[in-house]
């Protein structure tokens, strides 16, 4: 029986999806980073976070749910630009990752789960920088099942 790397797929997928629709719709956005940076250069996305749920059937069936977390830093709240590209980015990416289904591998299935934004996001990793900057965390879902 084949084994899914399914964390490998969804982090590398997740990755992929942002910066293929950055270069698609000539998005202002930096890097495009698998982990946490060493340093913020707003406007940049990062994988923050990944989670899983397995269920098992019998003992040759299951099913694995893999959440990624990606953070969009926009730069500060309170500027326009920073929340009109917010919004464009966040409506134009949902469409993007519902017509790519496939976006982690073919045997799993790409999901939009949420949004939610951050005003006064800081990264905490980073002892030199205590800026607070405008964010928002993107949650993606691969599922894949045998």
């Amino acid at each position: 029986m084949s084994r899914i790397a399914l964390q490998t797929v969804v982090r590398a997928g997740a990755v992929t999806l942002v910066d293929n629709y950055r270069a698609s719709a000539s998005i202002k956005l930096g890097s495009v980073y698998r982990a946490r940076q060493s340093k913020i250069n707003a406007p940049c996305a990062f994988v923050e976070s990944i989670s899983e749920d397995a269920d098992s059937f019998v003992d040759r069936e299951y099913q694995r749910v893999v959440r990624v977390g990606i953070r969009i830093v926009w730069g500060v709240y309170d500027s326009g630009d920073a929340v009109d590209q917010r919004d464009r980015f966040i409506d134009g990416f949902y469409a993007w990752v519902a017509d790519n289904p496939r976006a982690f591998g073919g045997n799993t299935d790409c999901l939009w789960i949420g949004t939610s934004d951050d005003e006064d996001w800081s990264p905490t990793w980073i002892p030199t920088d205590q800026s607070a900057y405008f964010s928002t965390l993107v949650t993606l879902e691969g599922q894949a099942s045998t």
